[in-house]
């Protein structure tokens, strides 16, 4: 009987290795076997890590919840499988297991300036310097993700156009929503606040995510550049 070939992932065509392959096409195009492939990294002299994969998927009827079961000292029996593979697989599992047992994320959902101050106030509404924050929405108005885009000093801070549609990009966003304090406490917007409102705003229209309001926050109050129809 011939020797049986081994190649390497690096050595795979491209739509053949599995991380790469869920980068270039996403991890729900992946089967169960490249997934675990991803896990355990590498095979053995007679078998690919996605063949090992499939064989041990074959012990579990190709069933995912059989193959939660199995314990670590059944995956070690498996030739190719050692310690740190087997425990790669079983972690993997036990964050699935857990992920089932958990209720999604509630998201806080915006309906008004108001709710975007409440949010944001005991974040940086006694400040005693100036920050600037993006919030990113989905389709239904709820924040996806936010974070601080820059820190400045008493009067000011920059902001980066491109970092903030990046992010927001990034997290699949279809608006957002800019906020930063006044460390003085004035609720007057300034021209610099004006003008970086106006270029985010042509840069979310050419990018097809809107930006639905500007909050400027101080320690008890807001001004909403939306609710003075000032976008």
């Amino acid at each position: 009987m011939s020797e049986i070939t081994s190649f390497p992932i690096r050595s795979w065509s491209e739509d053949d290795r599995p991380r790469e392959k869920l980068i270039a096409k996403g991890r729900t195009s992946l089967s169960d076997a490249e997934l675990i492939a991803i896990l355990i990294g590498s095979g053995s002299r007679s078998e690919s890590a996605v063949q090992l994969s499939k064989r041990i998927l074959s012990e579990s009827d190709n069933n995912l919840n059989e193959l939660g079961k199995f314990t670590f000292e059944r995956l070690i029996n498996f030739k190719g499988i050692g310690e740190a593979k087997a425990v790669s697989i079983l972690a993997a599992l036990e964050l699935g297991r857990r992920r089932k047992a958990e209720n999604p994320l509630e998201r806080d959902k915006i309906t008004s300036s108001l709710s975007v101050f409440e949010i944001m106030q005991p974040i940086i509404g006694d400040l005693q310097h100036e920050e600037f924050w993006i919030l990113c929405l989905n389709n239904s108005n709820k924040i996806v993700h936010k974070t601080q885009l820059s820190k400045g000093g008493i009067t000011g801070t920059v902001v980066d156009v491109r970092l903030a549609f990046k992010l927001a990009i990034s997290y699949n966003a279809t608006g957002i929503i800019l906020c930063h304090n006044h460390p003085s406490g004035t609720l007057v917007a300034s021209e610099a606040d004006k003008q970086i409102t106006r270029k985010m705003k042509l840069a979310g229209d050419n990018l097809d995510i809107k930006v639905l309001d500007h909050l400027i926050v101080t320690e008890n109050n807001y001004f909403s550049f939306a609710d003075q129809s000032l976008l």
